[in-house]
């Protein structure tokens, strides 16, 4: 479905009821309605945000049927990361008003428990506390016309810097989610201007996300991975084709020798970062080792990826004296950096710069949204879900 440029109004009426995505119980096929649900109302600490749009990811087919078992109560509201506008506060806001546009971040902590971590409409997390965190306060998500969500977790967007100026949509602007997380890793490991960095899988969702927070953070990036054709996507990308552009690709062979000289131009050119959030099925690829050896001494490599068990060049890490540094999710400083990058010029979105929504589907066709998302191939696409 085609993108709307414009976006909608500051409006804060609100209806005494909204549809809402409910998940009822996790089974193949979904157990996914459209219902009508009572509109949400805020509580001390939390916002009624609007919902323009919602993220979709390339395993909610997986997640919400229960072949990618993750931990969330039942019924409730699927839906992650969004762009919305706030319809309501609670007298304890300080900052956030009515009708402004933010950026919600589904990342949620616990205000009295740093291990109590919850992904809104995902992942009721891991310990105790983050489960009582999502099955108590914070137990719907975004794939609704409302959502009640913490006011620490609502980030303002300059609206006339970067819908009026820079000239992007909502839908250019939820591209923010899908970078958030590798942006958290490569601050991790504090990658600075200047710098090279290699990133794999750079084709994938969160890869090529990756490419575009390196560039942001004016770093030179080596987007690697295994199909040239996919590879080759970049070089339409203003940062590859540009004079003195600092994008390049590398496509791996399996040899490892072979990859490393390519890597470091045959050894004239190491890098000072390697970023890495491939799948678990990655698992025995030579990459890592071919990635590691292409560090400087003194080198880091920033890790997302989630894999049980990785084996890793400990003699190479030890007498070059890498830091590996493995990270989940971001900070919060991490988000707030980010959109500064965007409202500033830095991070580049919307189609112009590579960045493509390839589907916009209303609540109805959750399915299809979740197809189009899984079958998504090539760097810089996203799938939109927008009540």
């Amino acid at each position: 479905m085609a993108s709307s440029n414009s976006i909608p109004s500051r409006s804060t009426t609100i209806s005494s009821t909204h549809r809402a995505l409910l998940l009822s119980s996790t089974r193949d096929p979904y157990d996914i309605s459209v219902v009508s649900n009572a509109t949400p109302q805020p509580t001390p600490g939390s916002a009624v945000i609007r919902i323009l749009a919602s993220g979709v990811l390339t395993y909610n087919n997986k997640v919400y049927s229960g072949k990618k078992p993750y931990p969330y109560p039942t019924p409730f509201v699927p839906g992650s990361g969004s762009v919305g506008r706030v319809a309501s506060v609670h007298e304890d806001a300080t900052r956030l008003t009515p009708g402004v546009l933010v950026f919600f971040d589904c990342f949620i902590r616990g205000r009295d428990d740093p291990d109590a971590l919850i992904l809104s409409g995902l992942s009721s997390g891991f310990t105790k506390g983050s489960t009582d965190l999502m099955v108590g306060a914070w137990r719907d998500g975004t794939y609704a016309e409302y959502a009640r969500v913490p006011l620490e977790n609502c980030f303002p967007l300059d609206e006339t810097r970067l819908c009026t100026e820079l000239g992007y949509t909502v839908d250019d602007l939820m591209y923010l989610f899908t970078v958030s997380v590798p942006f958290g890793g490569l601050r991790s490991v504090d990658l600075r201007a200047g710098e090279k960095v290699i990133v794999t899988p750079a084709a994938g969702m969160y890869g090529s996300a990756a490419v575009v927070a390196a560039l942001a953070m004016g770093a030179r990036v080596v987007a690697v991975g295994r199909n040239l054709d996919t590879l080759n996507v970049f070089k339409s990308w203003p940062a590859y084709s540009e004079e003195g552009g600092r994008l390049d690709i590398v496509q791996t062979t399996g040899d490892v020798d072979a990859d490393v000289a390519s890597l470091t131009k045959d050894g004239t050119d190491m890098a000072d970062v390697f970023f890495d959030i491939s799948p678990g099925k990655a698992i025995g690829s030579p990459h890592y080792k071919s990635c590691i050896r292409a560090l400087r001494r003194g080198g880091r490599a920033s890790y997302m990826g989630a894999h049980f068990e990785l084996p890793l060049p400990a003699m190479t890490m030890t007498l070059n004296d890498i830091t590996f540094k493995a990270k989940w999710m971001y900070e919060r400083e991490d988000v707030r950096a980010m959109i500064k990058l965007a409202e500033n010029g830095f991070l580049k979105l919307g189609e112009k710069n590579g960045i493509k929504t390839v589907g916009k589907f209303p609540l109805e066709k959750f399915a299809e949204a979740f197809d189009a998302c899984s079958k998504m191939s090539g760097p810089g696409l996203q799938v939109i879900i927008a009540p």
